[in-house]
């Protein structure tokens, strides 16, 4: 539920009223008046006339104009406006706002003075004659400062008259609380869902109910704590207790849990165990005395405390299966794992027969986020593990190894769970952005990332230009394929059919154009260095005084594309002219000759095997 919906429309009219000029001084308003613009707040003629304004006088009075008319007008829409002004990219802008809303939220905002009920003048004798004394004070205009403090402040002689005369008018305040009176806002229906809280010199709104799952539940300066980081982010790192260096209202949260207004998250033992293990350790000397006993308590106290600490983050690593949390918890506590291995940004892993490549930079838990890719589909870690069909009752943590590892041997140092509360695009993705996933994120050929286009076949994305043949955008339509998958599905229909190479070389290229984009896709993807892809005279001085006739992978698509080859062993003989031409120039250039066998032998194995030569 919104906060604001707790208010009644006269109090934000109100609190509108009184903020009108706090927040037409506000510096750099243009995106303030956008954001109202935005939400049909302002008028259009009005807003382009503040906008472009460059006196700041000015615009702080146009702005107070916009809120002036915005309360005469439209005082129906107050509560549009402070939604609107408390998005969290407004109120990182204008800490005014953030102020304004945090006076809202903690009900100080009950201070705004009201005007006090008219009242009725005494029947006193001398009460008409001070009501003409009165007027005639206010019907001169020139009086010295002091003689209008004598009015003002009534003598020792006038004691005997200032009960037959009107009170002076005072400040009167909304507040229902009394003076020096502390009231416990956290009873309050207001912040039923929220409270305000401080650590340090940090200010934050705790969510009550995310506190209860565990998890971030802290919002501050428009970034989401868990209490720990939030008392990390306040500087009361050393304290390690949220629970006391974290108050409302100078209360500690400690206090609030255990008189039932906040709910913390179940806790495990597993610590308190193990720290008992150790004392109990002790000589028995030690542990019959009376001080020992003491500081045994103490210490199991402290150790329950980091026990509760160290939950609160791990909640953020473990789904809430138990079997899972103690197969952690053995983790933890047993051998040191070897992670000098895991560092590659990417990691081979397996799950019975079925294999794959996990990216660290996808991987959000085993349900959220797509992080493990195959050849034909990209993955969560649980969904990776159901492709193993012989697992009746699987864990993704336990049963997926990298390097013989589980990858609950990698948590959390190498892989990091995101919190069930977390809103990162992996685990609070949009429609388009879950579409996103079912994709790699850079280009298969290049490895680059940038303006992609997806095969809605495999997982593949590709950059217009590094494509073949080269994209465009007019000739996708709405579902597109790759020329991997368009080879893949016509294969199909002629898999059974065998060829000799010369059958092969004698075929017309026109009838295996996408034969032939392949093969040169399979180059370009191999040539990671771009050695054979662009002329070489255009790279190397004199090459063409030793080459009569060079040859490289974008000729050779020109050509092919140009309709250049009439039969595939034109096409191959272009290709094999590339290598040798490489083998005569780079005699003395051990590793270069090596890139270029390389590539022949992956090109002549990919051509055998896609016209199925025997």
């Amino acid at each position: 539920m919104d906060p604001l919906d707790f208010f009644t429309n006269e109090e934000l009219i109100r609190f509108f009223h009184y903020k009108k000029t706090e927040m037409s001084c506000m510096e750099q308003p243009n995106t303030f008046l956008n954001q109202l613009r935005d939400y049909d707040l302002v008028p259009e003629k009005l807003y382009k006339k503040v906008i472009r304004m460059r006196c700041k006088e000015k615009k702080k009075d146009g702005v107070y104009e916009i809120l002036d008319r915005l309360e005469k007008e439209r005082s129906d829409e107050v509560k549009v406006f402070w939604r609107c002004v408390f998005h969290d990219h407004i109120l990182q802008k204008y800490p005014v706002l953030s102020v304004l809303r945090n006076s809202l939220m903690d009900g100080s905002y009950k201070s705004c003075v009201k005007r006090p009920d008219s009242e009725e003048l005494t029947d006193s004798p001398q009460s008409e004659e001070n009501t003409a004394k009165r007027q005639r004070q206010r019907s001169k205009r020139k009086k010295s400062v002091d003689e209008a403090e004598d009015d003002e402040q009534p003598g020792p002689s006038s004691s005997s008259s200032s009960s037959q005369q009107k009170s002076p008018k005072k400040l009167k305040f909304s507040s229902p609380v009394k003076r020096g009176e502390k009231v416990n806002i956290w009873t309050f229906a207001l912040f039923k869902t929220q409270l305000p809280v401080t650590c340090g010199d940090k200010e934050a709104t705790l969510y009550r109910d995310k506190l209860a799952k565990g998890g971030a539940c802290l919002l501050s300066q428009g970034r989401w704590f868990t209490p720990s980081d939030f008392e990390q982010f306040a500087g009361k790192g050393s304290y390690k207790n949220w629970k006391l260096s974290i108050r409302c209202q100078n209360t500690p949260l400690q206090n609030l849990i255990k008189e039932g207004h906040l709910n913390c998250p179940r806790m495990k033992r597993k610590y308190v165990q193990k720290s008992q293990k150790q004392l109990f350790t002790q000589s028995s000397s030690e542990s019959s005395s009376p001080t020992s006993s003491e500081e045994m308590e103490e210490s199991v106290g402290q150790e329950e405390l980091r026990g509760e600490q160290d939950e609160e983050e791990e909640q953020e690593e473990e789904e809430d299966d138990d079997e899972e949390e103690e197969e952690g918890g053995e983790t933890e506590e047993g051998e040191a794992v070897d992670l000098s291995e895991f560092q590659a940004p990417s990691l081979p892993v397996s799950c019975g027969s079925v294999s794959g490549v996990l990216f660290k930079s996808r991987f959000a838990s085993g349900t959220r986020g797509k992080s493990i890719r195959t050849e034909e589909c990209w993955f969560t870690p649980e969904e990776f593990m159901k492709q193993e069909l012989t697992l009746t009752d699987g864990c993704w943590k336990r049963d997926i190894k990298c390097h013989g590892k589980t990858l609950s041997d990698l948590l959390p140092k190498i892989l990091k769970v995101h919190s069930l509360l977390c809103k990162c695009d992996l685990c609070g993705p949009t429609e388009q952005e879950l579409l996103d996933q079912d994709n790699d994120d850079e280009c298969f050929i290049c490895n680059s990332d940038g303006h992609l286009v997806c095969c809605d076949e495999c997982p593949r994305a590709f950059h217009d230009k590094c494509h073949i043949p080269t994209l465009h955008a007019k000739e996708l339509g709405n579902k597109w394929m790759c020329t991997y998958c368009v080879l893949k599905n016509s294969q199909c229909w002629w898999r059974h059919r065998t060829m000799t190479e010369e059958q092969a070389l004698n075929s017309p290229v026109s009838q295996y154009i996408v034969h032939c984009d392949y093969l040169l896709l399979c180059m370009y993807k191999e040539d990671t260095q771009r050695v054979f892809s662009k002329d070489p005279s255009t790279m190397v001085r004199r090459y063409r005084e030793f080459i009569a006739e060079p040859m490289w992978l974008d000729r050779v698509k020109d050509k092919l594309h140009s309709q250049k080859y009439e039969t595939l062993r034109h096409f191959v003989s272009d290709i094999s002219l590339i290598f040798q031409n490489c083998n005569t120039f780079n005699r003395d250039n051990h590793l270069i000759i090596t890139m270029g066998s390389t590539l022949n032998q992956m090109f002549e194995q990919e051509f055998k095997t896609i016209f199925n030569i025997q």
